[in-house]
């Protein structure tokens, strides 16, 4: 069983990592990658704990995306670190 559930709307891009990241409680990010999804995988890893989340997102949006571009916008401005 997951930590919670996510909405991808909820995340922000990290253009470092390549990946949606969410704070996670332990203090470092939970972070799934656009491949992930493309994949249909819903689960985001924290790299520090053992804690994962379930990110609810829309497949078809994330099917058609390429992974070596841009993130899709998800009804807001998509954030850069």
């Amino acid at each position: 069983m997951s930590y919670d559930e996510i909405e991808i709307e909820d995340m922000s891009w990290n253009d470092e990592l390549k990946a949606y990241t969410y704070q996670c409680p332990c203090g470092d990010l939970f972070q799934i990658t656009l491949e992930e999804l493309r994949a249909g995988e819903e689960i985001a890893r924290c790299p520090s704990c053992s804690l994962y989340i379930t990110v609810v997102y829309d497949f078809d949006v994330f099917a058609a995306v390429d992974p070596a571009g841009p993130p899709p916008t998800l009804g807001k401005e998509v954030l850069v670190a």
